[in-house]
């Protein structure tokens, strides 16, 4: 197999592409974040996920304020170099920035689930 010299298309959707955070073990999906040049860089060199904050506009390591890092094993590129995904190991309580009722970070950003025109509730 031939090793292709790909990266992120950054021009095609205005600076910014998502990242989707999988557990690399589990493969269960824990988040999506935007990433810019500048976050994709820093992702690279400290292998840790890092993303463009569109909330706060500036660059945002995941677990700087929460010590819920996550250290990226592996990133992949689909097949339009337009969306990237970070194969992670958590190294901390969850990868979503809310917690649940009784004040836990949640282990994913993806805990609600659509259930006959209603959102269920995965949390334990």
């Amino acid at each position: 197999m031939k090793n292709e010299q790909l990266k992120p298309n950054f021009e095609k959707k205005n600076g910014l592409l998502p990242a989707v955070v999988q557990d690399a073990s589990t493969k269960e999906v824990l988040m999506l974040g935007w990433i810019n040049e500048e976050a994709w860089q820093k992702s690279l060199e400290t292998r840790w996920a890092t993303f463009w904050s569109t909330s706060r506009n500036e660059l945002w390591v995941k677990g700087a304020t929460s010590g819920d890092y996550l250290a990226i094993q592996e990133i992949r590129i689909d097949c339009d170099e337009d969306t990237l995904l970070f194969l992670v190991e958590p190294q901390g309580q969850g990868a979503c920035h809310t917690k649940n009722q009784a004040g836990q970070t949640r282990r994913s950003c993806f805990f609600r689930s659509w259930d006959q025109g209603f959102w269920k509730n995965l949390d334990p």
